[in-house]
């Protein structure tokens, strides 16, 4: 342990601006010697705080997100194709992470999540049922039907809630959302902001 404290990532799986962040912020991390704490939330119960709505279903903003996300993609040079559902109900998704955070540890549900993360947004493949969620799991070795099981149990819904209560309480409203020792950031696109934060101390 360098005394460093970690940098916190919160995402919801649905956003394709959580996916894009997700294929650079463990870099930038590693770059200032700083672990990343992935922590995945269910988006929705913020939204309703704030009398929003996801972009894709928004009439007057659908076209610029789709075009915008497609374009900062390029620009990372990374893939995407964009999904057959949007948003997703990543309900499932989002269970199964914590339940492999508890299970098996931080490191295993971080690469579940960017497992998760390319079948929906590189292979576009719609991840809004257990069955589907399941079948990427069981590809990193974890048990099909443990994790459909899982999904539904209490306490595995109790913790995604007492997650995404916990963001909202610190003020996350959009993903991605980033705290680099408690300062917030919001969006991909303050990720070069992250960075400078890091490189600097703040300002």
């Amino acid at each position: 342990m360098n005394g460093k404290r970690p940098i916190e990532f919160y995402f919801e799986f649905a956003s394709p601006y959580g996916y894009l962040a997700s294929t650079q912020i463990d870099d930038i991390a590693a770059r200032y010697g700083r672990e990343v704490v992935w922590k995945p939330i269910m988006l929705g119960a913020a939204l309703k705080l704030t009398g929003s709505k996801p972009l894709a279903t928004v009439p007057l903003k659908k076209d610029y997100f789709l075009r915008d996300i497609q374009r900062f993609a390029r620009l990372l040079d990374v893939p995407l194709r964009l999904p057959p559902v949007m948003p997703m109900n990543s309900l499932a998704a989002s269970r199964a992470f914590w339940w492999i955070h508890d299970t098996r540890g931080h490191c295993h549900a971080r690469k579940f999540a960017r497992a998760l993360f390319r079948a929906h947004w590189v292979e576009g493949r719609d991840m809004s049922a257990p069955e589907q969620v399941a079948e990427v799991a069981a590809e990193l070795g974890h048990a099909r039907e443990e994790l459909i099981a899982a999904v539904q149990d209490p306490r595995i819904k109790a913790r995604l809630r007492e997650e995404t209560d916990r963001s909202i309480a610190r003020g996350v409203f959009g993903s991605p959302f980033v705290f680099v020792d408690d300062e917030p950031f919001w969006g991909a696109d303050r990720l070069d902001q992250v960075e400078r934060w890091l490189a600097t101390g703040g300002w």
